[in-house]
């Protein structure tokens, strides 16, 4: 019985352990089938993922907006706001001292070349005129009786004082009469009684103005213009000037007339002086409001861009981004070296470097590249 116990307990052991190892074989093949299966699947994944990053990579063509770089001319205008003056002012004053007598003079109204403005008291000049003449009168009385007696008694002295007293009697007398001649004051030109300076019956000395007048045959608007502008008043026929009045929407041609020849101490300004005829309906008098408009014609324009479309280099030359290409498909920007400028209106102007036809980049120029492929811009 132990003898047979002894013989069956390795076979027994063997079959028993053969199990585990079946086993372990087992899990091993799976495991390694599992493994080749993953393996596989992820360079599937990775094979089919290999286009869709090549796409990626691929650079997009950018959108940009272009514009067709163009020469016009254009009109310049700006606006002044300027005063009335009178063609002349003048206040007229008396020669000589008198009594005012007789001042017909009305302020605001209208007067006539040569019409009455004021008077002195005549009596005193013609006082004095009668007295110079019978001064004359008996100087030359005097002066016949000493040449007649001449030879007999009248010395040749005594004649030269006489004759030298009909002179002086002489001058005395046109004295007199000039006196009484300015004791009247008229009008020296058609115009418009603007002030009366003294009362009547009033007391004045010589030199003292009485009355102003105003010249209105022709109304003068003055107005201060800028030094650029002031080159071309008087010498640039695409010049003009129009008025407009407070009282009135029409506008009315001006003429130029002449310029202070020294700029003003503020502002570096010039004082232009315009001629207007008196416009019918309008009453305008010296020292009215005015609106005066200055339109530069048919002014060389150039090529104007905005500032967006500028590259600005690091040294500080300029440059736009020149549109290349005659296929939609394939466009590309080319940056071309420009001379800019500062137009009439203030705008930038391109001086040189391109020429008007041309397509460039209008704005975002500083995003883009040299030799950049492009798409242009049509909408959102």
């Amino acid at each position: 019985m132990r003898n047979n116990l002894t013989h069956s307990q390795p076979q027994d052991c063997l079959r028993s352990c053969a199990v585990p190892l079946q086993a372990t074989r087992l899990i091993r093949i799976i495991t390694l089938s599992l493994s080749a299966f993953v393996a596989s699947s992820l360079m599937q994944v990775a094979y089919s993922a290999e286009p869709a990053d090549k796409v990626s990579a691929q650079p997009s063509i950018k959108p940009v907006k272009i514009m067709t770089l163009a020469s016009q001319d254009m009109n310049l205008e700006r606006t002044f706001f300027g005063r009335v003056s009178a063609k002349q002012s003048v206040d007229l004053a008396f020669q000589v001292g008198g009594q005012l007598f007789d001042f017909p003079a009305i302020e605001g109204a209208p007067v006539a070349k040569g019409s009455l403005v004021a008077k002195l008291d005549q009596e005193p000049f013609t006082l004095a005129l009668d007295r110079a003449k019978a001064s004359k009168a008996q100087a030359d009385r005097t002066l016949r009786r000493l040449r007649q007696l001449q030879g007999n008694g009248a010395t040749r002295a005594s004649i030269d004082d006489a004759q030298t007293a009909s002179t002086i009697s002489a001058v005395a007398v046109r004295d007199a009469e000039y006196a009484l001649e300015h004791a009247t004051l008229s009008a020296p030109f058609d115009g418009v009684v603007a002030m009366r300076k003294v009362a009547n019956y009033a007391t004045i000395a010589a030199g003292i103005p009485v009355v102003r007048l105003h010249d209105l045959s022709e109304l003068r608007i003055e107005i201060d213009v800028p030094e650029i502008l002031f080159q071309r008043v008087g010498n640039d026929p695409n010049l003009e000037f129009v008025a407009r009045f407070p009282a009135s929407e029409e506008l009315f041609p001006v003429e130029y007339r002449e310029v202070d020849a020294e700029a003003s101490e503020v502002g570096q300004t010039f004082r232009v002086s315009l001629g207007l005829t008196p416009p019918a309906g309008l009453l305008l008098f010296p020292g009215s409001s005015v609106t005066v408009i200055g339109r530069v014609l048919n002014v060389p324009g150039g090529i104007t861009v905005p500032a967006t479309a500028i590259y600005k280099e690091t040294d500080g030359s300029t440059a736009v981004m020149r549109i290349e290409g005659d296929d939609e498909q394939d466009l590309r920007v080319v940056k071309t070296p420009v001379k800019i400028g500062v137009s009439a209106r203030g705008e930038i102007q391109i001086m040189s470097g391109i020429e008007s036809g041309t397509e460039i980049v209008s704005t975002g120029v500083s995003a883009l590249s040299d030799g950049l492929r492009v798409r242009r811009f049509v909408s959102f």
